[in-house]
């Protein structure tokens, strides 16, 4: 297939573009020359056929074609709300989350959260995030990208969703100490996780306070387990991930 590239500007089909500097780099990288096909996305779905024209230092110049409106995402829409975690297991998770469909993603500073990020530290780790969905979706063939959202302290997101700005559909909160399973919860809600799609809560490592638990189930979450095995915090949230698309079709 052809390299795909993500371009933060609306595609229009049948015009000649310049492309951005960070496609450029990646074209010289791939040893493309003129004559070239690539597929191009702007994230609001759909893709558009391009063929490279020009190739210079620091500029390349792109023929684009029609659209292709063919789309990769999953049957029902899924949030992965996520503590916080440590070292580089966050930007693993989240391209997987990304790959196996996610919808959107928000990171949450937890009580055991042993990464701390606030003010300019948190804003430069979520522009990190962002490029990372983004070169996720090049790799596996998404043509929109999830949100990500901003840091959140758990209290405050758990109080939204208490509230009128509570995310729809249902909301999972992943617990070893649930008595349901994911699986067995997802099969007897299939059509109503297929219409109102589902929010995941997921404590980082060492898992949530209990009180962070209490407060979960108080703000309408059901709590659900992933079976007798205790799962790190980057490995529960894509097995959840992969558990929905057997149950709801993404697979």
């Amino acid at each position: 297939m052809p390299p795909r590239f993500f371009i933060d500007a609306a595609l229009a089909a049948q015009t000649d573009m310049t492309l951005p500097e960070a496609v450029v780099r990646h074209v010289q990288v791939l040893r493309l020359n003129p004559g070239d096909d690539i597929t191009l996305f702007d994230g609001r779905g759909g893709s558009h056929a391009a063929t490279l024209l020009e190739i210079g230092k620091r500029h390349a110049l792109a023929r684009i074609g029609g659209r292709d409106p063919a789309e990769a995402e999953l049957p029902f829409r899924v949030t992965l709300a996520q503590g916080l975690a440590g070292g580089d297991k966050m930007d693993w998770l989240i391209e997987k989350a990304v790959e196996l469909g996610v919808g959107a993603i928000q990171p949450l500073q937890a009580a055991r959260s042993v990464v701390r990020l606030a003010g300019e530290r948190a804003q430069k780790r979520h522009a990190h995030w962002q490029a990372l969905v983004e070169a996720a979706c090049e790799q596996c063939g998404r043509n929109r990208l999830p949100a990500v959202a901003p840091v959140a302290g758990l209290d405050a997101w758990l109080a939204r969703q208490a509230g009128p700005d509570a995310d729809p559909g249902a909301r999972l909160l992943i617990s070893p100490r649930a008595g349901q399973s994911l699986v067995s919860f997802a099969t007897e809600h299939r059509q109503g996780l297929l219409d109102g799609g589902v929010t995941l809560l997921i404590g980082p490592e060492g898992g949530l306070a209990p009180e962070e638990e209490a407060a979960a189930l108080r703000a309408g979450f059901t709590g659900v387990s992933l079976g007798p095995r205790i799962l790190r915090t980057e490995t529960a949230g894509l097995a959840c991930l992969a558990a929905l698309n057997a149950v709801l079709g993404g697979f």
